[in-house]
């Protein structure tokens, strides 16, 4: 539970108090070094080793190596860099510039290039080379096993070596568990003032997300804060940059990828046309972006801020004197030059001039030491361990121990520190910081696994929030529900209650949905009238009503693939003549067919696009088409799915995994109207077969899933001498052969002994009491044959089979008592008296199925 403790600065400072000079490996080290001089001093005392060779703040000699190899030299933007990041790096390890062209692999022409531009540059590390300590003066080294071979190359023969770390041992503070990162974001924010934001330091990954939710934080509580964002990060440059970026997205780029930069040029765009392409959506609001986006290639980096400035209405001198600086600044932002423009912010930090004063934001691989009173580590994950350099020049070793060592030092800045973690994100645990693996001397895989404390999340930050107002409101009681609100509260009623509230994006499979079902209702009163013209017709017009979703690239195929489903729609109701719906009452409002606009035609059947509202039962929804008085039709784009499976994906108690409750709840109600009735629901899926059409071979009962409704319960369906003759003429070999020699009364005769089962695995009810029974029968009447025994479990597989694909009269029942159960618990959840829940019935919801992703917190029920 304890490391080495490091020596308090004031220690410290006692012991290299009367050196002239104190070399050390960090700077926030040697200015806490140097507010502790009690007497008068000449010169440096404490001071790291490039500062000390350089004589002022050291400047960031990659991007000045990079600069310069950029004016001077035609060499690839990325390979300059990489030449530039190994040079500065073996130079640092071995203390000699041309030291990399000892390494044959590394030595290639734009190495050797790229070493002679360098040469001729007033750089820190080439200061450090050639510099060195008069050996007449009193040195003080502290930690010099932390210097590299560079820094080192400037001591003089002379000198007295400190340790960092004294004898005794540092029993690190607890770890505070929260249980998200934004909770930890909370609690500093909490604890800082603009009073005390001086003494405060805090100490991140500033890739990790606590890095922008710190920051975002700190402005919006007035709280100063420095050591943040860059210069790639201030808002305009940003979105400068994403402009640039997305002008050369192509056409297929989506307005929702987009969104950041819209709402940085204040454009206000629906949610609906998040999927949509840029530039196929006709909207004023997006002209001037997509007139900017069109002429990027004529216009150079200069001319393409000025426009950016007008529209923005703020001048980004900053950004336009480090085109200047690239070179770039005249010339044309082509794909290429962009490429190259983005890479250079990712890859150097450019200088910003910062007010330093406020909380002081460290980050976790490049400090080692941080000199304020209160220190707050957020994270602490494994992205805080360093990734050592595997280059043959490097020391892995000694580069390790250096690491290490900094992370010690790390962990103790400060009178007092918070350890602020996570102990899992989304719902696996999180990895502590490799190094603590060493420091500490027991087994952990986890945080909570250490000495640590959890916190639960609080709502009392000091903040006034937002104003609210009392509503004086009552809530509206829901007294029916649809299959599809239906599936979606069984899965998750968490998610439903985000749908009623959130507006999600227009989807391609949608528009195509609406547009093939109002073809399909056109289709059935007009046959005769649609033709190949009119296929034609309605493919274009499909196509342009979805061309806002679709790449260009993809319309060939598209446009087979609508066809396609038009001639299977067409040729199924040629086949399977509706019938004219006399016995249905006619309905006021038809809602509006876009093909019976466009061709000028009435549709105005009761058999197509029937609505119901159904207040008995709680159930409403629209029926497709209603073939006859006992079959309904539903017409589906999607994959097709067997019997079996849509009754699996019914089920109640408990749910399965994808709960989808249309054709029970279509039945259901459907049975309210012919209660006495066979009935069958019929999805038609009119794109199943869309190979086949192309082959020019076409099975239309391959596009057909039916399940039957039985107006009786299961078991006296089972043992019903219909069922007995089916399973006589239609049962397998076995079966057949068992049945056909015996009489109807001999089988109904073990329903009269035993009862059925409710089951639908086949194992289990031939090893049941039934199955046993119906064996010791057959076998009476016809002999103990083995044939005999296999017929009777094929006749039990035929059972479960049956039962596993078929509706009954007792699954309808338990359907209207589970709607029942629902709504009364869904106004419940809706007046406030319990929440709505993150799991549904079924446990913890199938994500696959659930819209609002982004709002279900992972352990919050």
């Amino acid at each position: 539970m304890s490391f080495p403790r490091a020596k308090a600065i004031d220690d410290l400072y006692e012991e290299v108090a009367g050196y002239d000079l104190v070399v050390v490996p960090d700077a926030p080290l040697a200015s806490a070094l140097n507010r502790r001089i009690d007497r008068p001093h000449l010169g440096s005392f404490a001071i790291p080793p490039r500062r000390l060779a350089a004589g002022r703040r050291e400047e960031a000699e990659d991007r000045i190596a990079f600069l310069e190899l950029v004016e001077q030299t035609d060499i690839d933007w990325k390979c300059g860099a990489y030449a530039i990041g190994n040079i500065l790096q073996c130079w640092e390890h071995n203390g000699r510039l041309e030291a990399i062209l000892d390494y044959d692999e590394y030595a290639d022409d734009a190495t050797r290039q790229t070493v002679e531009c360098i040469a001729g540059l007033e750089t820190t590390s080439q200061r450090l080379t050639e510099y060195r300590i008069d050996d007449g003066q009193d040195v003080a080294v502290v930690g010099d096993d932390q210097l590299t071979q560079l820094e080192r190359s400037i001591l003089p023969d002379d000198y007295d070596a400190y340790d960092t770390f004294g004898e005794q041992k540092f029993n690190h503070p607890p770890f505070h568990i929260f249980d998200s990162s934004t909770a930890i974001v909370d609690t500093v924010v909490d604890a800082v003032t603009e009073e005390n934001a001086d003494d405060v330091a805090v100490v991140l990954d500033q890739g990790s997300e606590f890095s922008a939710l710190t920051e975002s934080a700190f402005e919006a509580d007035d709280i100063p804060f420095y050591g943040g964002p860059g210069f790639v990060d201030h808002p305009d440059h940003r979105t400068f940059v994403q402009l640039l970026r997305a002008a050369h997205g192509g056409t297929d780029t989506r307005v929702g990828e987009i969104r950041p930069l819209l709402a940085r040029l204040d454009v206000s765009l629906d949610v609906e046309h998040d999927e949509k392409r840029l530039y196929e959506l006709d909207d004023r609001e997006l002209d001037w972006i997509v007139d900017f986006c069109d002429r990027i290639e004529d216009r150079t980096f200069a001319e393409a801020l000025d426009r950016f400035e007008n529209r923005a209405d703020r001048r980004l001198d900053a950004f336009r004197d480090e085109l200047e600086t690239l070179g770039i600044a005249h010339a044309r932002a082509t794909e290429r030059a962009v490429d190259q423009l983005v890479f250079y912010l990712q890859s150097y930090e450019v200088p910003v001039d910062r007010e330093n004063e406020g909380v002081l934001l460290a980050d976790a691989k490049s400090a080692a030491y941080v000199d304020r009173p209160v220190v707050f580590y957020l994270g602490l994950d494994e992205d805080w361990t360093h990734s050592a350099p595997r280059r043959p020049w490097v020391d892995q070793d000694a580069q390790y121990t250096r690491n290490i060592q900094q992370f010690q030092l790390l962990l103790q800045s400060g009178a007092t520190q918070y350890y602020l973690v996570q102990d899992a994100k989304g719902g696996s645990p999180v990895t502590p910081c490799l190094y603590f693996e060493e420091l500490l001397d027991e087994e952990f895989e986890r945080f909570s696994d250490l000495d640590s404390e959890t916190h639960t999340r609080r709502f009392d930050r000091s903040g006034g929030g937002f104003e609210t107002e009392p509503v004086d409101a009552t809530t509206k009681e829901v007294s029916t529900v649809s299959q599809s609100s239906l599936g979606t509260y069984v899965n998750s009623p968490r998610d439903h209650f985000f749908g009623r509230l959130v507006d999600g994006p227009d989807k391609d499979y949608f528009k195509e949905g609406n547009l093939f079902h109002d073809f399909a209702e056109f289709s059935i009163h007009h046959p005769d009238f649609v033709d190949e013209d009119i296929i034609d017709d309605v493919v274009e017009y499909i196509l342009e009503e979805t061309r806002p979703f679709v790449r260009s690239v993809d319309e060939t195929t598209r446009r087979t693939k609508y066809r396609a489903g038009l001639e299977t729609t067409v040729a199924f109701f040629e086949e399977k003549t509706p019938v004219d719906g006399e016995f249905l009452t006619t309905t006021s409002d038809w809602g509006r067919n876009v093909f019976a606009e466009r061709f000028d035609r009435p549709v105005d059947s009761p058999i197509t696009e029937r609505w119901f509202e159904n207040d008995d039962l709680g159930l409403k929804g629209k029926i497709d088409l209603i073939h006859s008085p006992s079959r309904l039709v539903d017409h589906k784009s999607g994959r097709r799915k067997s019997a079996s499976q849509v009754v699996k994906n019914s089920a109640l108690n408990p749910p399965g995994d994808s709960p989808n409750f249309q054709a029970l709840l279509y039945l259901t109600h459907w049975r309210s109207q012919y209660p006495d009735q066979k009935l069958k629901f019929t999805f038609f899926h009119f794109l199943e077969t869309l190979d086949d059409v192309v082959a020019g071979e076409v099975d239309l009962d391959d596009t057909l899933t039916t399940v039957s409704y039985y107006p009786m319960p299961f078991d006296e369906y089972a043992r019903s001498e219909a069922f007995f003759d089916e399973l006589v003429e239609d049962g397998a070999n076995n079966c057949q052969k068992t049945l056909s020699q015996v009489a109807y009364e001999d089988y109904a005769a073990v329903f009269d002994e035993t009862n059925l089962p409710e089951t639908t695995d086949s194992d289990e009810l031939i090893d049941s009491s039934f199955g046993e029974t119906l064996t010791a029968r057959m076998k009476d009447c016809v002999g103990d044959y083995k044939y005999v025994e296999t017929g009777c479990k094929q006749a039990l597989r035929q059972v479960t089979r049956v039962r596993g694909q078929t509706f009954f009269e007792d699954d309808l029942d338990a359907f209207e008592a589970f709607v029942d159960e629902r709504l009364e618990e869904l106004n419940r959840r809706r007046t406030g008296e319990e929440r709505f829940p993150v799991e549904g019935l079924g446990g913890e919801p199938n994500y696959r199925y659930v819209d609002n992703r982004d709002l279900l917190l992972e352990g919050d029920r």
